[in-house]
């Protein structure tokens, strides 16, 4: 059986699939030495569940480790709520884009899909999926996965074990390649982003 992929690298590897190997590359440093400010918040605010001191209520499942033997899958919640059978994962603030919807990026209800395979795998019965944005005391409610929905996580299973760094078409975001705290590591924000940047010094 293939060693089971964790969650957090599967957000990695939708926002940069070359950023998995960076990610392990940074698992032996202290995170303070390479994350930035927008990471440092995220960190400081899953202390409590972490912690496991976010609730001290019994129904309320808090940092629990999760997985799925059918996707090989495994990761950890943040909170689960066993009374209302709410999944909840907490975000530093969800934005409004300039028609005052929330920013919901993709990824983020990809990540309550996946604990959610994971908890019913687990007998557990999930019956709504929640962002809850910290700043502003805000929950934004996720929809389950559509048929399509769910075709798409499992091509993205098949991709993710299929990817190979060295291929030919590899292709890059440099919108996202400015954002990555792994740019300092990366060969093409080197060779081809950061050349760009210095034209409009």
């Amino acid at each position: 059986m293939e060693q089971y992929i964790k969650l957090s690298t599967l957000n990695d590897f939708i926002f940069c699939p070359k950023s998995i190997y960076y990610h392990t590359l940074y698992d032996n440093y202290e995170k303070n030495l390479y994350q930035e400010q927008a990471q440092k918040e995220g960190t400081k605010i899953h202390e409590s569940i972490d912690n496991k001191t976010y609730s001290t209520s019994k129904h309320i499942l808090q940092g629990v480790s999760v997985y799925n033997d059918y996707y090989e899958i495994a990761g950890k919640i943040d909170i689960f709520n066993t009374l209302t059978w709410e999944l909840i994962e907490r975000k530093t603030q969800i934005f409004l884009d300039k028609n005052k919807k929330p920013k919901i990026y993709l990824w983020y209800k990809y990540q309550l899909w996946w604990q959610m395979f994971c908890l019913e795998e687990m007998w557990y019965n999930v019956k709504s999926l929640w962002i809850y944005s910290v700043k502003d005391n805000k929950k934004y409610r996720i929809y389950k996965p559509s048929t399509n929905g769910l075709l798409y996580f499992e091509n993205l299973l098949k991709k993710y074990r299929k990817f190979d760094l060295l291929q030919k078409n590899w292709k890059q975001n440099t919108q996202k390649c400015l954002k990555c705290i792994y740019r300092e590591l990366c060969d093409y924000y080197i060779w081809e982003v950061y050349p760009q940047l210095k034209l409009f010094d």
